[in-house]
Parts: C-alpha cells; structure tokens; sequence
C-alpha cells in the first residue's frame, strides 16, 4: 500500500512502483492514494490525491472533517487487503496519523523521505521511532540521526539525480530561440510558488538591469511554470536582455545547458542546476513575521540543501533584506565575469551532487530494495 498526499510525493511513488515491479518480477500488488504519475504507472487510487493536498492553516482547517474521513478510509482499507507494507511518502501530516493508526496491526510502516529533524524539532526523530519500522533517506547524513534513537533508515539517493538535469541541448536551445552562440544568457528562476515569484520578480528585475548595462547584449531565458507564466511574462516585460520565456522540462534543462550562469528561487531547482553544471545564485524572501520565526527555531546556518551538504557557502544565498537588486547583480557579475569562479563553483558541486547519489542504481531502485528488505 503506497499513499502519497501532494505532487512531490506522486513524483517519487511512480518510479518506486515502477522499480517495485521490475525487482520482482511482476509478483507484486498496488493499492493506496496517488497521483497522476502513480495513476499510470498502475495505481488505483481510494480517493483523489488532491483531497490531501493542503498546505497552511487557513486552508487546513475548512477541511478536517473531510481529511479526517480520508484517513478512516486508508485506515479500513489497509485492515481489509493486509498489505505486506504501508509505504508512506512525505506528506507526514497525513502520512504518520495513518501509520500511528496502523502500528503493530500488521504492515511493516516505511515512510519515504525522512522528516528534516535536522532543520528543527530534534526530538521528533525519536517520536516517529515509536511507530515507524523503516525510513528511506533522500540525504546521505540522514541515518545516523534516526538510528540513534533505534529507528533503521537506509539512504537512497535523491531522485534529482535521476531527473534528466544533464541532458539539456545548449547549441540547440540557443539556435532554436535565436540567441547567438556567442552571446552571454542569463537562466532566471523566480520560483514555482506565487508566495515565491511576488517576492523575487522586482528585485531579479532590478539586478537583470544592472547587469545589461555591464555586459551588452546579455540575453536572459526563464522556464516558467505554466501556472505562473503570465505573472512572470507581465514582470519580465520591461526587463533587458530580450527575456525569452520557455515551458516544459526539455527546455528548462535546455536554458541550463545554454546560460553562462543562473539566478534562482531557492528550492530544489539549485539541485538541478547543479547537475546541469550551471553556476549560479539563490535568494528567497518570505514574510517579515515567517523570517523571524524561522530564524529562531531553524537549526542549520544555511538556507539551501546544496550548502548544508557541502557545509559551506558553494551557492551564494541571498535572504531577506540583503535580496537588493544591487546585491544579486553583484553575485552574479562574479560568475559571469571570473572563469575560475564558474569552475570553482561547478567542482564543489559536484561533489554534492555525487553525495547524493545513491552506491547502486537509481534512488527509486535503491528504494525499492528497501523496502523488500524490511518486507523480507
């Protein structure tokens, strides 16, 4: 039985499935809460993913009676079939109120992608220890800080390495959208959140500017989310550089093979930037009131996951009142004008990068093994 709550989490059950199936030969079952992507690779969902697909108070709370009857549901779906394992995926609102549900009535409790216990709330690795049975890691220090409360967690690699980041076409994208071969383009990603792109857009503008009146006939490229197209089209309007603005994975990863360097929300896009080996900055901006709250209860100096694995600042991170334009205009000139910045940047993350690939195979496979592992 395999539940997942939001997108991110049907992005990771569908290879999982996928990987299941292919280690044994077919000789496995499917049942649980999925996407799209767990659709087709053969799930048949209790109920729509979407109705756990919720994020924030104010969206939470108009909705507990129906998630409470989702999770009776998966609940007396899971006592009725007797799956040989709950594979839980993210989402640990939903996720472990069903597995507390579940403990010692008879599926081996795995969930997949373990709870940031090193961001903040520590002692929550020794919580999920009391009903869990297994956790499959996306992160390489991950283990550890759950086996020390006697819970086993295997890491599996994250599934950025598997998403194709290597395989944009530079020359390609360049001809395709008329950007000389010679030219130096700039690759922006404002964000894949509203909360995200209302916050970066103006500043990113500010430093584009800036940086045209450096460095002429700079050309900037921005792969847009589609729910967010028209927001980054109406900003980008104004903007030097003859933004060209793209859709679709092909040719997000086309822009990263064809800029000189990026400029990024911060999120898992600079894990992809990394594997496409495109140099770049990273800045966020939340809410005055988020700020403060997260600067007291987070636990690690650094915003982005490439620079708590490396330990250090590899990837400039620009927060909050230092997110000038006249500040990521400056962080970025370094890049595009010093070689050996560029390079320095592309070796240290690369070695990120290798740390978060799994000993064997694909994250998914490596996964899958674990999960057979702990079936027996």
């Amino acid at each position: 039985m395999l539940v997942a709550g939001e997108s991110s989490g049907d992005a990771l059950g569908a290879p999982l499935i996928a990987a299941l199936r292919e280690a044994t030969g077919g000789a496995v079952r499917f049942s649980g809460i999925g996407g799209p992507e767990m659709m087709a690779a053969g799930l048949a969902p209790l109920f729509p993913m979407a109705d756990l697909s919720v994020m924030g108070l104010a969206e939470v709370v108009p909705r507990i009676p129906l998630l409470r009857r989702r999770l009776r549901e998966a609940e007396a779906h899971a006592l009725a079939t007797k799956p040989d394992a709950l594979v839980t995926i993210d989402s640990p609102g939903f996720a472990f109120r069903l597995a507390r549900r579940l403990h010692g009535r008879g599926p081996k409790l795995i969930h997949y992608v373990a709870p940031q216990v090193w961001v903040w709330r520590p002692g929550r690795a020794a919580k999920v220890a009391e009903f869990l049975d297994h956790i499959l890691a996306l992160l390489p220090f991950e283990p550890p800080l759950f086996e020390a409360v006697g819970l086993p967690c295997t890491f599996v690699g994250h599934p950025v390495v598997a998403s194709g980041a290597r395989s944009g076409d530079g020359p390609e994208f360049r001809a395709r959208h008329g950007i000389a071969p010679d030219a130096v383009v700039l690759c922006v990603l404002p964000g894949s959140r509203h909360s995200e792109t209302s916050r970066l857009l103006a500043p990113f503008g500010g430093a584009i500017g800036m940086l045209a009146q450096r460095s002429t006939g700079l050309r900037v490229v921005i792969p847009a989310v589609p729910h967010l197209r028209a927001e980054i089209a109406a900003a980008a309007a104004d903007w030097p550089g003859r933004p060209v603005l793209v859709d679709g994975v092909t040719d997000k990863y086309g822009a990263m093979a064809a800029a000189d360097a990026g400029l990024a929300a911060s999120g898992t896009v600079s894990l992809e930037l990394c594997l496409a080996g495109l140099p770049h900055v990273i800045a966020y901006r939340m809410s005055p009131l988020t700020w403060a709250i997260a600067r007291r209860v987070v636990r690690t100096p650094y915003v982005n996951l490439v620079n708590v694995i490396a330990g250090r600042e590899v990837v400039p991170e620009i927060l909050q009142g230092a997110c000038t334009p006249e500040r990521l205009a400056g962080e970025v000139s370094k890049l595009l004008d010093d070689p050996v910045a560029r390079a320095s940047q592309r070796a240290m993350t690369a070695a990120v990068i290798a740390a978060l690939t799994p000993p064997r195979g694909s994250p998914s496979a490596a996964a899958a093994a674990a999960v057979l592992k702990v079936v027996g």
